[in-house]
């Protein structure tokens, strides 16, 4: 064969090889989608470390607070609490995040929005009053003891920990008595701020090994 031809054929059946593996490799398999609800007192920072988690802008955050109208209705008994939903991308997954409000009015029907979770994270203000660290600790108990939610993972997240008087995550883990009360559960306590994002991302793919492990093994608590 004549040496031209000859590389011309080689270079042809290298093309080929790189189009057919290109070609055949199809699309990457689906990431696995986990339901998760996100509940925490108001001024606990929920809205704004989900908004950073999707890229948004976080400038004019608005408090998941108030009413909606449920069908249409006027009426105030028709009304059901704000939330939102977030659907927060990972390498390895996509949480479906279900914001719940955290005023007082709005708590009492958080347990109307667990069913089909399959995970909770619980946002706290670790630099907030004493009087509001007792009504999240209290909130947080029972969480942790709901019978809709006592089996899945918990992310709790100290948040607020650039402010002069947090708290540290050891003296949130003392004041909540988490070790007596979530003995055989599976949960994580992480500090968190908005500038640290990489550090709440971390702590979201550390929640979502948990719900992996929790699909992989049923049944274990």
């Amino acid at each position: 064969m004549i040496p031209g031809r000859k590389r011309a054929l080689k270079e042809y059946l290298k093309r080929k090889k790189c189009f057919r593996a290109l070609c055949c490799k199809g699309p990457p398999p689906p990431r696995p989608e986990y339901d998760v609800v996100c509940i925490g007192l108001t001024g606990a920072g929920k809205t704004s470390l989900l908004s950073r988690l999707c890229s948004e802008a976080t400038d004019n955050i608005v408090p998941t607070t108030g009413w909606e109208d449920f069908r249409g209705h006027t009426d105030p008994s028709m009304k059901l609490p704000c939330f939102s939903i977030k659907a927060v991308p990972f390498q390895n997954a996509i949480l479906n995040v279900k914001e719940l409000g955290g005023a007082d009015n709005i708590k009492k029907y958080w347990s109307r929005y667990y069913q089909g979770s399959q995970g909770v994270v619980f946002v706290l203000d670790s630099a907030c009053s004493e009087e509001d660290l007792e009504v999240a600790r209290a909130e947080l108990h029972s969480a942790l003891q709901h019978p809709q939610l006592c089996t899945l993972p918990f992310l709790i997240l100290a948040n607020h920990q650039d402010k002069p008087a947090a708290r540290s995550v050891q003296e949130i883990k003392k004041y909540f008595e988490l070790e007596p009360l979530a003995r055989g559960k599976r949960w994580i306590l992480e500090g968190s701020t908005v500038d640290n994002m990489e550090a709440v991302k971390e702590s979201f793919s550390q929640l979502i090994g948990l719900l992996e492990e929790k699909e992989t093994e049923p049944g274990r608590i």
